[in-house]
């Protein structure tokens, strides 16, 4: 049984930090590329930052410079270290799975509400 279980989300004041944990059961997860999307009341999810079995990281220009993601394939955890936090950061933030396969079968986490406040 696939699991995504993320952990680390809460509330904090603008300019906070806080570091999301994302651990994987049930996938091989070193070949999988992770992700961390967000999804706030009324909007559109949007990718946050990904990082591949590579290593190789990319992050959306709003959190550029203000947020880490990495990996670590031995704990098959998946970690976003938020710095400079603001209040439009505040949202539900789900971890993905995505396999190198061209049908594989994405997975999702429930998600961990953060909230910044102003």
């Amino acid at each position: 049984q696939v699991q995504l279980v993320e952990s680390g989300g809460g509330l904090v004041q603008a300019g906070g930090s806080l570091r999301l944990s994302c651990a994987a059961s049930g996938i091989i997860f070193s070949i999988n590329t992770m992700t961390w999307y967000r999804q706030a009341p009324g909007k559109q999810r949007e990718l946050v930052a990904t990082v591949t079995s590579g290593g190789i990281t990319n992050y959306a220009d709003s959190v550029k410079g203000r947020f880490t993601i990495s990996r670590d394939n031995l704990k098959s955890t998946v970690y976003l270290q938020m710095n400079s936090l603001k209040p439009e950061d505040t949202a539900v933030y789900l971890c993905n799975a995505h396999p190198p396969f061209p049908r594989g079968v994405d997975y999702w986490g429930q998600g961990t509400q953060v909230t910044v406040s102003s």
